[in-house]
Order: C-alpha cells, then structure tokens, then sequence
C-alpha cells in the first residue's frame, strides 16, 4: 500500500511539472505582418495565450502616427476599441486549439473596424503563421501569412 502511494505521489508529481513546463502554443510569439501593396513590414503583432485561449495585440507600427503626428487611435471600432489607441490594441480575442488550428475567435480590422471570425495555424516549422478571417464560413474569406520575429 505504501509502494503504491508513493509511486502515485512521484507520478502525480512528474505530470503535473511535465504540464508547467509545456511548450507554448506554435502561435503564441511576436509576428510580423506585411503590407499587401508594398510587400514590407506594416506591423508587430504580439500573439499570447491568457486563461487557456489565444489573443493579440498590435505591438507596433510602422507608421503609429497619424497625420498629425498623434498616435493613431481606432476611430472605426466599436464599443470598449472605440478611440482606443493602434498600437496595444487587442485585435485577436479567445481563439482555442482545434488539432493543429485555433478557432473559434475573432479578428478585428482596426482600419475599417470591422470584426471577422478567426483561425490561426503555424507553418513552415513555427516560422509562418496563416491568420484568415471571414465571415460566416472559412470559405469565404482572406488568409494573410504573418512572419515570425
């Protein structure tokens, strides 16, 4: 009896440290985004994990001030986004693991404000990261690949 609570003791132990020291989500690290008309670098987005689901953050921009010389905010976003400065803002919210995907979550476009559903899937050995967005099915929608910092 005794053998056997210690042999659960040490096996509880090791598979409870075994999960603590778990690698991260392929997603979860800094990407970098490419203008569609220039081919160069329009932003860092920052992909975390927080209470089990996956969001990002708009950690830079290319060009963060408006015309002005003031930091863009979301004048297009609804809601808690609405005025919120660009850079910080959370554009991906609560995607989960789905095999080798993540879905379930949103995207959202600070340009024009507008909010799609979500997948992510990291390729290429982790170095790319396929973000699409649609409306109502995957079939319809746009796939962008975001490279890794």
């Amino acid at each position: 009896m005794r053998k056997s609570l210690v042999l659960f003791v040490v096996l509880a132990a090791f598979l409870v440290g075994e999960s603590a020291f778990a690698d991260p989500a392929p997603v979860v690290g800094k990407w970098k985004t490419i203008d569609d008309e220039d081919g160069k670098e329009k932003s860092t987005v920052e992909v975390y994990e927080q209470g089990g689901k996956i969001y990002g953050r708009i950690a830079s921009l290319r060009d963060p001030n408006d015309k002005d010389g003031k930091p863009k905010v979301c004048t297009k976003c609804e809601g808690a986004d609405k005025d919120k400065p660009v850079v910080g803002l959370v554009i991906i919210k609560g995607l989960s693991a789905d095999g080798d995907e993540y879905t379930g979550g949103t995207i959202m476009d600070p340009n024009n404000g507008k909010t799609y559903k979500c997948k992510l899937k990291a390729v290429d050995g982790g170095a790319k990261l396929n973000v699409r967005g649609f409306i109502g099915f995957a079939l319809i929608g746009r796939t962008q690949t975001w490279m890794k910092k």
